[in-house]
C-alpha cells in the first residue's frame, strides 16, 4: 500500500470519527434538553407568598404568614415570631430548578410512592390564591430522594430530600427564639450597642462604649479585658431560648429578679427581665416590645451573667 493511499484511509477514518463525535454531541444535547429539569414554584411567584400551611400527620398543622413584611408562625392558636431566613430558604428550595425525574403518571401508583393518609402537604398562598399545593410522599430505597405530587394531579416526581427536612420537624423549628433581634428579625451587630447595664440583686455592671473601647462602672476592675467585655456582649446578643413558655406571665414579679438593658446607637432601648434560676438552672425572660416569655436552659443562661473578675486581665 502506497503512502498516499494510507494517508487517504487515515483521513477518512479521522473524518468518520469526527462525524461520530459531532453526532454524539448533538444526541447528548437533545438528551439533556429532554431531561426532567423542573421547578415547583416560579421564583417570581414565590416572592409574592403571603402564607404557607404545613400539614404533617405526625406533627399537626402550622401556618406561617407574613405580617408587615415579617414572618410569624401560628401553631395551636398561638402566634410566634418565625426565623426569617429559614422561611426564605424553604421558598428558595421550592423555587430551585433541578432534575425532578418523572416516576409515574398513573393515579394507581400513588399509594406505592407514599401518597396516602401519612403524606404531608404544603399549601402556599399569594394573598388568597393557592400558588402551590404539594404532597410529600415516601423516599426511594436509598433514601436519597423523596417523591412529590401536586395535589389533584397524577404525575409523581422525585428529587432532593432537602425539602422534606423542613416538613418533618416540629413546628417549633420555625420559631425565632433569639431574645434580641433587629427590626428585620435578624441578629443585631455589636457595633450598634452603645451601653449595656446589668442589674443583679447584689450588683450593677455598666459597660459604656468609648470609641473602640469600653468603660466599666459599678464594679472595680483594675485592668479591664476589653475582649472579654465584647465576648460577653456578643453572648447576650446571641442568646436563644429553647422554647416559649406559658408558665410565666410577662406581669409576673419573678421577672424583676434581674434585668439587662441594651442601648443602641439609633435610639432603641431593649430591656430583658429575668427570673432567678430554678433547680436545674433554667430561667425565664421577657424582652421589652413583645409579650413572649422565653425559656432559657442553664447553659445559655450562664452567658447572661459574668462575675466581675471575668473582665479582669489575668
Amino acid at each position: 500500500m502506497t503512502y498516499k493511499k494510507r494517508l487517504y484511509i487515515l483521513i477518512g477514518v479521522t473524518a468518520a470519527l469526527a462525524l461520530l463525535y459531532t453526532g454524539g454531541l448533538v444526541f447528548n444535547s437533545d438528551f439533556a434538553a429532554k431531561r426532567s429539569f423542573f421547578v415547583w414554584l416560579d421564583s417570581n411567584t414565590a416572592g409574592k407568598t403571603t402564607k404557607i400551611v404545613i400539614n404533617n400527620p405526625y406533627m399537626g398543622e402550622c401556618e406561617i404568614s407574613k405580617q408587615n413584611n415579617m414572618w410569624f408562625v401560628l401553631y395551636e392558636d398561638k402566634v410566634y415570631p418565625a426565623r426569617q431566613l429559614r422561611v426564605q430558604d424553604f421558598l428558595d428550595a421550592l423555587s430551585l430548578r433541578a432534575e425532578w425525574q418523572v416516576r409515574s403518571s398513573s393515579a394507581s401508583s400513588h399509594e406505592r410512592f407514599g401518597f396516602d393518609e401519612h403524606a404531608a402537604r404544603v399549601t402556599i398562598y399569594a394573598d388568597n390564591s393557592v400558588i402551590l399545593d404539594l404532597l410529600i410522599g415516601g423516599d426511594d430505597i436509598l433514601r436519597n430522594e423523596t417523591y412529590f405530587l401536586r395535589f389533584g394531579q397524577n404525575e409523581v416526581r422525585s428529587g432532593s430530600s432537602a425539602i422534606k427536612s423542613y416538613i418533618n420537624n416540629h413546628p417549633s423549628n420555625w420559631y425565632n427564639l433569639r431574645l434580641i433581634t433587629g427590626p428585620d428579625g435578624e441578629p443585631i451587630d455589636i457595633n450598634s450597642v452603645q451601653r449595656v447595664s446589668v442589674q443583679l440583686p447584689d450588683e450593677s455592671q455598666v459597660f459604656t462604649r468609648r470609641n473602640r473601647s469600653w468603660a466599666i462602672s459599678g464594679i472595680e476592675i483594675a485592668n479591664p479585658d476589653i475582649t472579654a467585655v465584647e465576648n460577653y456582649i456578643r453572648g447576650i446578643l446571641n442568646t436563644e431560648g429553647d422554647g416559649f413558655s406559658d408558665s410565666v406571665s410577662w406581669e409576673d414579679t419573678r421577672l424583676d429578679y434581674s434585668r439587662i438593658t441594651l442601648e443602641l446607637g439609633y435610639g432603641r432601648v431593649i430591656t430583658i427581665r429575668l427570673t432567678p434560676g430554678d433547680e436545674s438552672g433554667r430561667i425565664f425572660a421577657h424582652v421589652s416590645g413583645n409579650d413572649y416569655i422565653y425559656s432559657i436552659p442553664s447553659w445559655a443562661a450562664q452567658r447572661l451573667y459574668q462575675p466581675a473578675e471575668s473582665f479582669e486581665i489575668r
